[in-house]
């Protein structure tokens, strides 16, 4: 499609034509391309705002890092902010600040388990710990289920001691899913903390949490 056709399609009260006339925007450049996916920012249908949100992140300038924000923090639908931190998150460490701010204050579990997702792709081991720290505390076990396999990628890296710590106090939890999430992550820490805490848990009353440990200790 050319830029007018585009230009059609995104103006048409069709949704999947403007989903389609977005798509092609992949064939332009940013210059040519943010503008017009910007333009669809208020689209009444979340999944075409979610589109906006995915081409953002393959179009890369300040206009574009702008507009994902404010898509991240201030769209009404959590999938197109969970699609928004997604698309951040490829724009490398100046994003890390903001995907950290943005899990404190927006609990919903889609959006908080996408920023812990990146962040593990990220390599930035002080915000993934952060976040990792802050998601332990969410009442939604998906999410303090991820923040223990994230804690599992801070293995090697500075904060290893500080996820060990993290990981070693939740050994004990009530909620066997927890506890079978921490022997899954001890097995990245040769440490004999881990060690220790996997023998503990290969005696545990659940039996998915024994075979879990059994596993880690392999």
């Amino acid at each position: 499609m050319d830029i007018r056709q585009i230009e059609v399609a995104l103006n048409s009260p069709n949704s999947n034509d403007r989903l389609k006339g977005l798509t092609e925007l992949r064939h332009y450049n940013p210059e040519v391309a943010v503008p017009l996916l910007t333009s669809k920012l208020q689209d009444p249908e979340f999944v075409v705002r979610s589109f906006v949100a995915m081409g953002l992140g393959k179009k890369q300038t300040e206009a574009s890092f702008s507009a994902l924000l404010n898509l991240m923090k201030s769209d009404r639908d959590p999938n197109v902010r969970a699609e928004a931190a997604n698309s951040l998150s490829l724009f490398g460490r100046g994003a890390a600040s903001h995907l950290i701010e943005s899990f404190q204050q927006d609990d919903h579990w889609l959006l908080r388990r996408s920023i812990l997702a990146a962040l593990m792709d990220m390599e930035y081991p002080e915000a993934l710990f952060d976040v990792c720290v802050c998601g332990l505390l969410d009442k939604d076990l998906t999410v303090k289920g991820s923040a223990i396999d994230g804690l599992s990628y801070l293995a090697g890296s500075g904060k290893q001691n500080d996820a060990l710590q993290q990981l070693l106090a939740l050994a004990d939890s009530e909620e066997w899913r927890i506890r079978w999430r921490v022997a899954r992550a001890l097995r990245k820490f040769d440490e004999p903390q881990a060690r220790n805490a996997l023998n503990r848990l290969k005696q545990d009353e659940d039996h998915r949490v024994v075979g879990a440990a059994l596993e880690s200790l392999l």
